[in-house]
């Protein structure tokens, strides 16, 4: 079971600092209530409709954020991979970032992503001066990370600071930032393929009992729909019996053999050099070995860029993509 401050910094999609700090995806303590009540609505069936984005210079997102810019922003600097993400699927490439997932052969590539600056400081503490040198329109950021860096970053840029916890939340992102990009066409159309997606997925659900895990070691965690926005689909594509326990809460590995599970999905957080997978590392433990999937051979190691940090809709859709293929 996970330890509470590893679960704690999961949820601020930290990097590793000083070797405690792992790198997190859902929401945070303070808004777990808010997207466990979203995700009581995972089991409705998904609307494929797309109401038209119109463009706008000023906006309030769903959490109650105002943006507001004289022009379009052309110089964005990406703080989280959710605003690689959306740029990726509007056409523009940041001005810098500090994730790893535009590398990823469905978003620039290896080879194009070299291009893009990256943010010394890494995720948890980015330098001011560095995003300022890019002369950014705009920096987006996860409120519960980034929020400190607004007073630094007032008046010289405009700082957004996103929070999603649910896949709804990630799409309404996308749409806010094709509004502001004058990129409608491309918002549309990037969330009208997800929701397609998740629709069709949605009608051939599996009956087989599915899983996440995530973490480093045999100090792992278990992902929950409400405050992991990857899990919050997966009540849509199989049986998905696990609740958030709140900050304080975990599964044990008992608990996961009492519930039978036949497919199981794990994200192993890498610090520095890759020292092994979460799946080899849990194989001492001989509960692992009476898990149905491991027994099975049904244990997927993801890659965590995509699963655990993407949060935006072409990572979901890879996400849906690699779930639906192991869960027939």
């Amino acid at each position: 079971m996970l330890r509470s401050p590893l679960r704690a910094i999961r949820r601020g999609l930290a990097a590793v600092v000083l070797g405690s700090v792992l790198a997190g995806c859902g929401a945070t303590a303070g808004t777990s209530t808010e997207g466990e009540a979203k995700a009581g609505a995972e089991t409705e069936a998904t609307d494929v409709r797309v109401e038209p984005i119109e463009e706008t210079r000023r906006l309030t997102d769903a959490r109650g954020v105002t943006v507001s810019l004289e022009r379009r922003p052309e110089r964005v600097v990406c703080l989280v991979a959710l605003c690689d993400d959306i740029l990726t699927e509007l056409g523009i490439v940041p001005v810098a970032t500090n994730s790893r997932l535009l590398a990823h052969p469905e978003f620039l590539g290896a080879e194009k992503a070299q291009q893009v600056d990256i943010v010394p400081g890494g995720f948890i503490a980015p330098e001011v001066e560095a995003i300022l040198s890019h002369k950014p329109d705009l920096v987006i950021g996860l409120e519960d990370t980034h929020g400190k860096l607004a007073p630094a970053l007032e008046g010289a840029t405009t700082f957004w600071p996103m929070q999603p916890a649910t896949w709804q939340d990630s799409v309404g992102y996308l749409r806010d930032v094709a509004a502001l990009t004058g990129r409608t066409a491309q918002g549309e159309e990037a969330e009208r393929a997800f929701r397609t997606k998740l629709a069709e997925a949605e009608r051939n659900k599996s009956d087989r009992t599915a899983l996440i895990i995530y973490g480093s070691d045999e100090n792992f965690g278990v992902a929950t729909p409400g405050t992991d926005v990857v899990a919050g689909l997966f009540p849509k594509l199989a049986e998905y019996p696990w609740k958030s326990r709140g900050v304080e809460g975990g599964y044990s590995l008992e608990e996961i053999l009492a519930q039978g599970v036949d497919v199981l999905f794990v994200e192993t957080m890498s610090f520095g050099e890759p020292d092994g997978t979460l799946s080899e590392k849990l194989a001492d433990n001989p509960l692992w070995s009476r898990i149905p999937a491991v027994a099975n051979g049904d244990v997927h190691e993801v890659d965590s860029e995509v699963w655990a940090k993407g949060r935006g809709t072409r990572s979901l859709g890879l996400v849906l993509d690699e779930a639906v293929a192991a869960l027939r």
